[in-house]
């Protein structure tokens, strides 16, 4: 890759060209800027494999463009500027966050208020000022780097709930360009976002954006029930009008490359890894969990289920597994370590209530595994055991579909409260409070007849085809386009 100086990248457009209009550019004559708080810059050792990652690099090398983020790394002291690489036909820009910005935006407001606040978790936020003002801090400094590196004509896709008000730090610096968002985290019913102190302050910069795209309808309808009640806002056909502007919201369900996992799975028979998998297993049926280590995930109330199928059910003792894989996740946070200290504790119960001298019934593994790996873990599994608490979509739930083998699917169970079950209606859905419930569940995915599998994995594989990343991604640009040009 080739470092840029700031100006190849556009640096000098912002302040000699006039101001975009937008009703005179379409189409891909519009460089895409996309704005996250963490840039996943591809090469050697480093293959960008995650959904978002995978669908923005696909989009700017198809347009065009730049990636604009946190590099990742803590310094002492703020950057002068961003940091500009040449990829495969767009720019990636990153700065380093200083560590009191780290501690304050990123552990702190981002991950200790938004974060829980989201999920429906409002016992667990730690809101300080301090944090708050943090936060507000590093979205100011995005904007003022990444509005020195825009063009007139560029479309910018801001992402997260790390950068909520970035949109309106933009506007404040005069930026006119179309400025779309999307929130990859669920958006939370509009009494549990007033918990929130500032939260009116918040919502009106989020109205700075020209398109505000969701995981679903509902979390549509949270944000939209907001404005309406609390800001005066009047909403009709997709269309929203507060705090004197007019802009767009609609759910936009994230996808993934359907074709590219299921090559990857088929591809993984016969594998070391796979082989060493069956050969442990001795024809078990194997139930497998992956998830990042988090408190929205669900997985104490999973152990206690899956706890409660062996004794329900004896039958099974002996003759399944759980694989739970967990990589861990902002370990300086101290809930995090609290779950990470839970689970071993449940796991080591678990073992030792049903454990004989050859076999282990609850496997857990706190480590990550590349996504060819994993695919296979996937394809391998009778059960996808998929339960949390609150997710914005899940593609675990999708990966692990895509990733089975046609001839003998495997069995989703999915939690009622992820925003995947919109689209996989034919997954066993379960409520992830109701221990018994999922007990039961993974029963009857045991016993499924091999026709009901393949009917149910049909359906869902269609659906997943037709709504895939390249499809999410398209729809996206596509509606934000036609924001730009609306009076």
């Amino acid at each position: 890759m080739t470092r840029l100086s700031p100006s190849v990248a556009g640096t000098a457009d912002v302040a000699r060209d006039t101001p975009v209009q937008r009703a005179t550019v379409s189409g891909k004559s519009r460089r895409l800027v996309i704005v996250s708080n963490r840039v996943a810059v591809a090469g050697p050792g480093n293959s960008a494999a995650g959904g978002l990652a995978v669908a923005i690099l696909a989009a700017l090398r198809d347009r065009g463009g730049m990636w604009f983020g946190w590099s990742g790394q803590v310094s002492d002291t703020p950057p002068s500027a961003p940091e500009v690489v040449q990829g495969e036909g767009f720019a990636y820009a990153t700065l380093d966050l200083a560590r009191q910005d780290y501690d304050e935006y990123y552990n702190g407001f981002a991950n200790r208020v938004l974060w829980p606040l989201f999920h429906y978790r409002p016992g667990l936020i730690d809101y300080q000022r301090s944090d708050h003002a943090g936060y507000m801090r590093v979205n100011r400094q995005f904007a003022g780097h990444l509005a020195a590196l825009l063009r007139p004509t560029d479309l910018i896709w801001v992402h997260d709930y790390h950068l909520l008000p970035l949109g309106d730090e933009l506007r404040r610096l005069g930026v006119e360009q179309p400025i779309g968002f999307f929130l990859h985290t669920p958006f939370p019913a509009a009494e549990v976002f007033r918990i929130l102190p500032n939260h009116s302050k918040l919502i009106r910069a989020m109205c700075a954006y020209d398109l505000i795209g969701f995981q679903t309808e509902n979390d549509c309808q949270g944000f939209c029930d907001y404005l309406v009640r609390w800001a005066g806002a009047k909403v009709a056909g997709g269309e929203v009008q507060a705090f004197g502007r007019t802009m767009r919201v609609g759910s936009f369900p994230i996808g993934i490359d359907v074709d590219a996992i299921a090559e990857q799975a088929a591809q993984s028979d016969g594998s070391r890894q796979i082989r060493r998998l069956n050969d442990s297993l001795r024809e078990r049926s194997l139930i497998i969990g992956v998830d990042r280590l988090d408190y929205s995930k669900g997985l104490q109330p999973r152990f206690k289920a899956f706890e409660r199928l062996l004794e329900m059910f004896p039958e099974t003792r002996g003759r399944v597994t759980l694989m739970q894989i967990a990589p861990p996740s902002r370990s300086s946070v101290p809930e995090y370590l609290q779950i990470r200290r839970a689970l071993e504790t449940a796991a080591g119960h678990i073992n030792g209530r049903f454990a004989e001298f050859d076999w282990m019934p609850l496997r857990y593994l706190n480590k990550s595994f590349n996504q060819r790996t994993l695919s296979g873990f996937l394809r391998a599994a009778r059960i996808g055991l998929v339960t949390p608490i609150r997710d914005g979509m899940n593609l675990v739930a999708k990966e692990y579909v895509a990733a089975q083998n046609p001839s003998d699917p495997g069995v989703l169970v999915l939690s009622c409260f992820a925003g995947a079950v919109r689209e996989l209606g034919d997954a066993l859905i379960v409520n992830p409070f109701d221990i018994d419930g999922i007990a039961e569940a993974m029963h009857d995915a045991l016993a499924m007849p091999l026709g009901e599998r393949i009917e149910r994995w049909q359906s869902m594989m269609s659906i997943l085809r037709r709504n895939d990343v390249t499809a999410w991604r398209e729809n996206f640009v596509e509606a934000l386009q036609e924001a730009a040009v609306s009076p």
